[in-house]
């Protein structure tokens, strides 16, 4: 039964050992990446507008993205209803990347004030309680730490191959600026 059981459960861990490392990797970055756009004028003011809010206007408005992705996720089901299973997946992988970043910087946000209900603070305890359990679990698992030995890897080929192109890129810039001048002069 014990074999049945692994042999059962080890492409389980193996997608959850992905969707794990998908997630922090998306979480952290699109955090990174909405915060910069806060920083942008139109967004800045929608976020000093999301900090005044109530308790009660700040749960309505980070429940909104929920809302706004129905119609989204909706026109991909379209999309590959009609035969554009392509179209389709790369709507719903788009819209699952913007919702996520714009959840991530809403929670963000909102975090403060949604925890003065007792019932979100209560629930918000528990599933992060639970997500930690099973993410330990799943962290812990062979599979994972494989896969997330030869993520680091990917993303250091990747660190170095930019570092490469750049200064490829500057010495290209920095050629051109000088060949510019020399024709100015």
């Amino acid at each position: 039964m014990s074999l049945l059981k692994r042999i059962v459960t080890a492409p389980l861990y193996l997608l959850a050992a992905i969707v794990v490392l998908l997630e922090d990797w998306l979480w952290d970055d699109l955090q990174r990446l909405a915060a910069a756009l806060g920083r942008l004028p139109v967004f800045h003011q929608f976020e000093v507008l999301v900090l005044r809010l109530s308790p009660g206007a700040a749960l309505f408005v980070f429940f909104i993205p929920s809302l706004l992705l129905i119609p989204v996720k909706l026109l991909a089901l379209w999309f590959i209803s009609t035969g554009h299973a392509v179209v389709g997946i790369s709507t719903i992988v788009a819209a699952k990347i913007a919702g996520t970043a714009f959840v991530a910087r809403l929670f963000k946000l909102t975090k403060p004030k949604l925890l003065t209900f007792k019932w979100f603070e209560v629930l918000y305890t528990r599933i992060t309680a639970f997500k930690r359990r099973i993410y330990d679990r799943i962290k812990s698992a062979a599979v994972y730490q494989k896969l997330h030995a030869f993520s680091l890897r990917l993303r250091e080929s990747w660190r170095r191959w930019r570092r490469r192109r750049e200064s490829w890129l500057r010495r290209r810039w920095r050629a051109l600026r000088h060949l510019h001048r020399r024709r100015g002069t």
